[in-house]
């Protein structure tokens, strides 16, 4: 196991390398992005396979599609524009100032930290690396003891692919995870619950380490009076059950017209039966995690039921080859004292909390913590506005779930107890760079007529000053 001061010394490796080197010209982010280019295209049979084995039943059309793509489009997104983002940007300066010239200059900040969640653990590492390696730094990469599989295998190619002065990859428990955060690293960014997000915080806060949280929560998904019903469920229900709802921005539950349980229900059902046919033994349709994972969802679900809560199981059967298998259920009757519904499911269950009025659902959302993410399915333009406005969330997506992630030009994160600053893309650049203010003073410049002693000249011009200012 990895030791606290062999991770201090690979910490010490590293920023010795980036003091060699504190500018990396575009050549060299170039050439490190298309070595974890080359990485994943090379072993991305390898890489489904781990991740596969980890969860007992992971597709790989799965992997593909909502880790492969991802991490791939992310790549090519960096080497279209970072160089563009490391240009100084030119600011004016102040009118009292003029001549003189002012600019931002990114610069990298150093050596970043990135602690890898188990549910995406292949995009979820090369995501924050790319925003990295693009900004120019130097990267550890936490990965997690839940996925021993993948975190070995990904640990191997990184160090074919890159010297360890550059990039390495850590494994270990929980112990070796709270030494990682306790280092004191220029950037930390951590993905998982918010309980294990306060610790990191905590910890990274004795070294003043800036830290970026993407924590969850329970992202609500709104079916407003006027949305295209079936269409909203059908993308309600494709959200919650990919990676069988292992996902941080699943929609975890749904408000809709009070009217509408039993069409919901009917709908969902019929939405399963076409997208997981026979879903006990579909090799489709993924197991959960571990054997504590699914004990948890299991007491949830039963808790729920015990206190009055209705369970409506969208598919039958079991396969004793996949015990981890979880079939969908929607809860209907459930109340705010419910265990499931205060805390983040992470899984297939999908509770369901009606309304009378769109600004009954508003004022549900905004009267509890932030979420990190929100969906709302509506085509009034008015009362999509009305929900955009009123409402605080990470991100959101409208009339469909989860692709807000997907998109390079926005960037993702929480806000209050969902997360703390945002990455992907240019604001990953920007999270991973210092925006160096320098101000450039003209030869002829009128700055001396300040100084002291200060005599009736000087009174005249602060006069002027604190006019225009």
């Amino acid at each position: 196991m990895t030791s606290a001061s062999d991770l201090s010394d690979l910490l010490a490796r590293q920023r010795e390398a980036h003091g060699q080197d504190p500018m990396p010209a575009w050549p060299v982010r170039a050439a490190r992005l298309r070595a974890l280019d080359t990485l994943i295209r090379q072993h991305r049979g390898e890489i489904a396979d781990a991740i596969h084995a980890d969860f007992g039943c992971r597709p790989r059309e799965e992997t593909d599609l909502l880790e492969v793509f991802p991490s791939l489009s992310a790549i090519r997104h960096a080497l279209a524009h970072g160089k563009r983002w490391m240009r100084p940007r030119r600011r004016l300066a102040d009118l009292a100032f003029l001549p003189a010239r002012t600019e931002l200059r990114p610069q990298p900040l150093g050596v970043v930290g990135i602690i890898v969640p188990w549910n995406y653990p292949l995009y979820l590492a090369v995501g924050p690396l790319v925003d990295a390696l693009a900004a120019g730094n130097r990267a550890m990469v936490k990965m997690s003891e839940y996925t021993p599989r993948f975190s070995s295998l990904f640990a191997d190619l990184v160090a074919r692919h890159f010297p360890r002065e550059e990039v390495a990859v850590i494994s270990g428990d929980a112990e070796v995870a709270q030494a990682f955060s306790a280092l004191p690293f220029d950037h930390l960014l951590f993905t998982g619950s918010t309980a294990v997000g306060r610790h990191v915080m905590r910890a990274a806060s004795a070294n003043l380490t800036p830290v970026t949280l993407e924590l969850g929560g329970k992202s609500p998904a709104i079916i407003g009076p006027n949305a295209d019903f079936p269409r909203a469920v059908e993308r309600i229900v494709f959200g919650k059950l990919v990676n069988a709802g292992q996902t941080c921005i699943a929609p975890d539950y749904v408000l809709l017209p009070r009217n509408r349980v039993g069409d919901f229900t009917s709908a969902a059902r019929a939405a399963v039966a076409r997208f997981y046919p026979g879903i006990a033994g579909n090799d489709q349709y993924a197991s959960i995690i571990s054997d504590r994972q699914h004990e948890r969802l299991c007491a949830l679900r039963e808790q729920a039921i015990a206190a009055g809560a209705r369970a409506e199981v969208l598919g039958n059967g079991s396969d004793p080859k996949q015990p981890r298998r979880l079939l969908p259920t929607l809860l209907t009757g459930v109340r705010d004292d419910m265990a499931v519904m205060q805390e983040e499911i992470f899984g297939p269950l999908l509770p369901v909390v009606t309304y009378d009025t769109l600004d009954d659902a508003v004022a549900y959302v905004s009267a509890r913590p932030h979420p990190l993410a929100l969906y709302l399915f509506e085509r009034d333009r008015g009362a999509v506005e009305k929900v955009l406005t009123r409402t605080i969330t990470g991100g959101v997506t409208v009339n469909d779930t989860l692709y807000h992630i997907a998109q390079h030009h926005l960037p993702f994160g929480g806000v209050g107890p969902s997360g703390s600053g945002g990455y992907h893309g240019e604001a990953g650049f920007r999270t991973f760079s210092h925006l160096k203010p320098v101000f450039r003073q003209a030869r002829l410049n009128g700055t001396g007529l300040l100084n002291p002693p200060y005599g009736a000249r000087f009174r005249r011009l602060l006069d002027l000053l604190l006019q225009r200012g």
